[in-house]
C-alpha cells in the first residue's frame, strides 16, 4: 500500500481492509454528493439545526482529504441549493457564515493536498463576505491539479440550463444547427469537467433534489441512510467498492460497453 493511502487508511483498520478490496485502476473520475441530514441529525440529539451543519463540515473535510488521497479526479458537493433560501432566516444565515468560516480555514487543507477549487451556481446571489472569500480560495488553488473540489452553492440544476441557454443565446457563434449535446455541454458551469460516475445521497431519500440534472444521465446512483455528519471515509470506500461492483452500460445491451467507450 502507498504510503499517502496507509496513512489515511490505516492497515488493520476498518478503513484498510476496505481499500485492499478497491481496484485502484478503476475509481470513478468524479463522484458527487448531496450532502443530507445535518437537521435531522442535531434533531436526534436535541441540538439547534446550525450545529449539525457544523458537525457536517468534519465529514467534508474527511472525505474531501480522503478522495484526494485515493485519486478522486473531481469531487462535487452540493453545499447550498437555490431552494435553501426557503429556510428560516437566522439559519440561512448561520449557513453562510459557516461557509465563509470553513473556506478561510480550510486553504490550509486544499493547498497541502494540491486540490484546487471551483465554485458553481448564481453567484450574484451568493453573500458579499462569502463570494469575496470563495474568490480568493480559487485564485489561491487555480494551479493546484491533484483533485478538483467543486461546491455548488446558490445552485439548481434547471437554474443552470437556463442559463446555458441564455449563454448559447448570446453566442452568435453557434447556430441551431450546429448545436449538439457536446456545444451545450461547454456552456454549463461544469465545463471542462467529466460527468459524474457517482452520485452519493446521504440520509436515505429517494431524490435528487435538483442536483447536476444533465450531468448525471448515467451516474451510478448510491443512497445511503447514513446522515451526512456521520459520513466517513469508510462509506466513502463502501460506496466506491458498490461502484465497482456494477456493469455499466450507458444504453447499451453489451456486458462491458463503458469500457469500449461506446454510449447510446
Amino acid at each position: 500500500m502507498e504510503k499517502h493511502l496507509e496513512e489515511f487508511f490505516p492497515p488493520g483498520t476498518e478503513e484498510g481492509r476496505l481499500l485492499l478490496q478497491v481496484d485502484i485502476d478503476r475509481l470513478p473520475r468524479h463522484i458527487a454528493v448531496i450532502m443530507d441530514g445535518n437537521g435531522r441529525w442535531a434533531a436526534g440529539r436535541g441540538l439547534p439545526r446550525v450545529e449539525g451543519h457544523r458537525a457536517g463540515s468534519a465529514s467534508v473535510h474527511e472525505i474531501v482529504e480522503a478522495s484526494a488521497r485515493l485519486g478522486i479526479g473531481v469531487l462535487t458537493l452540493f453545499a447550498f441549493s437555490s431552494e435553501n433560501w426557503k429556510r428560516p432566516r437566522p439559519e440561512v444565515g448561520r449557513l453562510w457564515r459557516l461557509l465563509r468560516e470553513k473556506l478561510t480555514k480550510e486553504d490550509g487543507l486544499l493547498v497541502r493536498n494540491d486540490i484546487r477549487l471551483r465554485v458553481i451556481g448564481r453567484r450574484e446571489g451568493i453573500p458579499t463576505l462569502v463570494l469575496k472569500e470563495v474568490e480568493r480560495v480559487e485564485a489561491l488553488t487555480r494551479e493546484n491539479r491533484r483533485m478538483t473540489l467543486v461546491v455548488a452553492l446558490n445552485y439548481g440544476g434547471r437554474a443552470e440550463i437556463v442559463d446555458a441557454a441564455r449563454r448559447i443565446l448570446r453566442d452568435k457563434r453557434i447556430s441551431p444547427a450546429k448545436l449538439d449535446e457536446k456545444a451545450f455541454a461547454a456552456h454549463l458551469s461544469t465545463e471542462g469537467l467529466p460527468d459524474p460516475d457517482v452520485l452519493i445521497r446521504t440520509s436515505g431519500e429517494l431524490r435528487i433534489s435538483n442536483f447536476l440534472l444533465w450531468q448525471i444521465a448515467y451516474a451510478e446512483i448510491i443512497v445511503t441512510p447514513v446522515l451526512w455528519p456521520d459520513f466517513r471515509r469508510k462509506h466513502l470506500l463502501e460506496a466506491v467498492l458498490e461502484f465497482q461492483k456494477r456493469e455499466r452500460r450507458f444504453g447499451d445491451v453489451r456486458p462491458g460497453a463503458a469500457r469500449t467507450g461506446k454510449r447510446s
